[in-house]
């Protein structure tokens, strides 16, 4: 049993690390180089104080670093809540945001918008989410209701549909096209603005308040379907609503950055074992947790390769692989 002052002190810990990690790495990133002292300058001259740095300095850390380092908060916050969620949904510890065919629903759709000529690829890849999450669940629907396991194996299935249509158009596509949308389905943060990140923001808060407001159903839900019933949780609705919450931070996420790998699957187990499976404490671990891992493995994805940057779903992937394999073997046990 870990004491309510470890927790805190875990989650105190937590938002210090991740403050200093996000000055660290807007110094850090890119080719030209800015002094961690720099950046609260910036801020103070943007939150209406002196201006104090040179205008070219003002440029890179607002306009250009800054805005990374918040969609990387963001990204890595949502899919690590909803892999939160998922988890807790199916009662998997391998469970992750994308295996309701989140992420393959978005790939379609930014592959059908750029074969269309759209040039709204978020936009495409959100609704392209969202309409197989929806197609999923009615498709796994029995006598009014929804079956985990059915739930789960519909989900492969439709998903595993949806990447060969894709694989099928990318086919039809110039290798300069196919080239630009490959990078963005192995995931990036490259070239993202302030706009990116108000998009996502209103999406990011309303799962993380539903989840938090839903902790002691999340909590109850562990206890088993019986036990949850006994205790007057209404178990269609509750999964109903986290399925939709979960799907929409992860759809939201992928829409502005691509699909990346091991964040919703990797944290939540972090989490748990620093603070353990309470929702009341795991969800803002997972929201700090996933920030801070995003922030840093997107300050390696553009520093592994020297003049060049790796898409962050490889160096996720990378160090995700390690742990899903970890917990393979721990499930056998």
């Amino acid at each position: 049993m870990i004491s309510q002052r470890r927790i805190s002190l875990i989650l105190i810990s937590l938002g210090v690390l991740l403050v200093i990690s996000a000055i660290f790495a807007t110094g850090i990133g890119g080719s030209a180089a800015v002094r961690p002292g720099d950046v609260p300058r910036v801020l103070w001259h943007h939150l209406g104080g002196p201006m104090s740095t040179s205008e070219m300095l003002d440029l890179i850390v607002w306009q250009i670093r800054l805005p990374r380092i918040a969609l990387a908060l963001l990204v890595g916050a949502s899919l690590a809540v909803a892999g939160a969620l998922m988890q807790s949904l199916f009662h998997n510890p391998m469970a992750d945001p994308y295996i309701v065919g989140v992420s393959s629903g978005a790939a379609l759709g930014a592959v059908l918008s750029v074969t269309l000529g759209f040039a709204t690829r978020s936009f495409f890849a959100f609704i392209g989410a969202v309409a197989v999450t929806a197609l999923v669940y009615t498709l796994s629907r029995r006598n009014g209701r929804v079956p985990i396991g059915t739930l789960l194996l519909t989900g492969i299935a439709i998903g595993g549909l949806m990447s060969a249509i894709t694989s099928l158009l990318l086919m039809q596509w110039r290798p300069d096209d196919m080239r630009m949308v490959i990078m963005w389905l192995m995931g990036s943060l490259a070239n993202r603005d302030w706009a990116a990140v108000i998009s996502l923001l209103p999406y990011t808060f309303i799962g993380v308040t539903v989840a938090v407001l839903w902790r002691r159903e999340l909590n109850i839900l562990a206890l088993g379907d019986e036990t949850a019933h006994h205790l007057g949780v209404n178990l269609e609705r509750t999964r109903v609503l986290m399925l939709v919450i979960a799907s929409m931070l992860a759809a939201a996420a992928v829409a502005v950055s691509g699909v990346i790998a091991f964040i919703g699957l990797i944290v939540p187990h972090l989490m748990r074992l620093l603070v353990g499976p309470n929702h009341r404490q795991l969800i803002p671990a997972c929201i700090l947790g996933g920030g801070l891992l995003l922030i840093w493995a997107d300050v390696l994805a553009q520093l592994i390769i020297p003049g060049a940057e790796v898409p962050i779903g490889i160096v996720t992937s990378a160090l995700g692989c390690p742990f899903f394999l970890y917990l393979l073997q721990r499930q056998r046990v």
